[in-house]
Formats: structure tokens, C-alpha cells, sequence
């Protein structure tokens, strides 16, 4: 716990004290700066969208593995292969994007051979911030299998048998009866995979080199200090992102808590 705490405290700590050491809230001050607010709305806005790409895909593929026995080869190998992808970014997920759909990517040169289509015609779209939606959702679908999964195995054939039995069409059990069960849940997976973007750093980082979220603005603040008249900005910002992640990661709990009810 130490080792988590102490970093944290001393990063968001550092934004309420000067170069000389002296305490000041004057440093607040960078949260109406243009630059800082156009981080964290790029930041809400790439996490956002990839958060909710992730969260639909992944159900849709949990609701297919849904399907297949939980011990069959199929099951084993794909529940396998997204607890790695869901872990897989940084350099290297960089790296297959950029060899794969950057500006002489394999796929970019095979659809302008192929078809004429150019990805890249307006600009290098994957090193832009809309562009990191794609590396981002990549982690993200593995990301929704691996938290969805239980609370849609939490779902018990019973329901559907006593609906019908009761005369209930298979869209009213859903909508009635799955669709309620399985909502906290896949709420709370959503802020997870929200969470998770909005505090990425390492594939941002390597398709991007200049700001435009947050992670990749405190980056820039402790390099070189960009805003005039204040010091200590990454701190500030930290705290910025601290607050986001304590209100997000406090919604996700609750959420669960309330999940953990229909998976007992």
C-alpha cells in the first residue's frame, strides 16, 4: 500500500508548494488554462469513446462465450488470450499499430494498392488523439471480457425457465429480467475500462509526442514548464486526475457491490 500511497501523495502534493518550497494555492490556477482544459476534455473524450467501444464489444463477445462450454479448448484459449491482450500496450501495441495501419503500415499500402482508399489522407490519423481510439480499444474489449464475464455466467438458466413458464417471451425475460441483473454490472465494467484510458500513458506516449490528454501533458509540465507564471503544474494536474479516478473508481464500487448480489 506504502508503495502506491507515498508516489501519489508526493505527485499531487507537489502542485500546492513553489520552486521555493513555500505553500500556494496559486498554483490551481493552471485548471483555467486553455491547454490544461483541452487535456483533460481530450482525455474525458478518448476514454469515453473507448470505453464505451470496449464495453459493447466485449459484452457481445462475452454474450458468444456465453454459448460454449466454461471448460472447453475454445473457452480456455480465448479467456487465455484476452487476460494477456487486456495487459498488452505500451511500446510494443504501438509499434503492431503503427506497422499495421501508420503511414506505411501493411493495411494503409494494401487499401491504396488495392482500393485507392488512403487512411492517412487528411493527415497521420493514428498519431492524432482520436486516433489512439483504436490501440485503446484493443486492450479495452479483452479489458470488458475478463470483468463481464462472471456477471453474465452469473445469469441462471432458471430465470429463463421460470419466465416462460409463466408465459414470458424471450425479448420480456431480457428486458425484465437479464437485462436489469446484468446492468450494474456492465455499468460498472464500463467505468472500469473508463478508468483504465483515462490513466494510460505508455501507448499514448509512444504515437504521440506533444500533449493533448493528461498523462501526456504532466509529461510535458515536468520537462519543461509550459505555462507562464506558475510552477509545479504536473502536480497539479495529478491532483486533476486523482479527483477523476477516486469519483470513478468510487461509482465502480458501488456498482459492484450491488453486481455481487446476483453472482452469489
Amino acid at each position: 500500500m506504502l508503495f502506491l500511497a507515498v508516489p501519489a501523495v508526493i505527485a499531487v502534493s507537489s502542485g500546492f508548494f513553489t520552486g521555493d518550497g513555500a505553500f500556494t494555492l496559486a498554483n490551481l490556477a493552471a485548471f483555467a488554462d486553455p491547454s490544461v482544459l483541452r487535456a483533460f476534455g481530450g482525455s474525458f473524450g478518448l476514454s469515453a469513446v473507448s470505453a464505451v467501444l470496449g464495453a459493447v464489444i466485449g459484452a457481445l463477445v462475452c454474450w458468444a462465450l456465453a454459448a460454449l462450454r466454461p471448460d472447453g479448448l475454445v473457452r480456455s484459449m480465448i479467456d487465455a488470450a484476452a487476460s494477456v491482450l487486456a495487459q498488452f500496450g505500451g511500446v510494443m501495441l504501438a509499434f503492431a499499430f503503427i506497422a499495421t495501419i501508420g503511414v506505411q503500415g501493411l493495411v494503409t499500402t494494401w487499401l491504396v494498392s488495392a482500393t485507392g482508399v488512403d487512411l492517412n489522407a487528411n493527415g497521420a490519423f493514428l498519431y492524432t488523439v482520436p486516433g489512439l481510439v483504436l490501440p485503446y480499444v484493443y486492450f479495452q474489449v479483452p479489458l470488458m471480457v475478463l470483468t463481464f464475464m462472471p456477471a453474465l455466467e452469473g445469469v441462471k438458466a432458471q430465470w429463463g425457465e421460470a419466465a416462460a413458464t409463466l408465459g414470458a417471451s424471450r425479448a420480456t425475460y431480457w428486458r425484465r429480467i437479464a437485462l436489469p441483473v446484468l446492468a450494474p454490472a456492465f455499468w460498472g465494467s464500463l467505468l472500469l475500462l473508463f478508468a483504465n484510458a483515462f490513466s494510460s500513458f505508455a501507448t499514448a506516449a509512444a504515437l504521440i509526442s506533444q500533449g493533448g490528454i493528461v498523462p501526456l501533458t504532466i509529461r510535458a509540465q515536468l520537462t519543461s514548464e509550459t505555462i507562464i507564471g506558475l510552477q509545479n503544474v504536473a502536480g497539479v494536474l495529478a491532483l486533476g486526475m486523482v479527483v477523476v479516478m477516486a469519483v470513478v473508481m468510487g461509482a465502480y464500487s458501488l456498482l459492484q457491490r450491488r453486481a455481487a448480489r446476483w453472482q452469489r
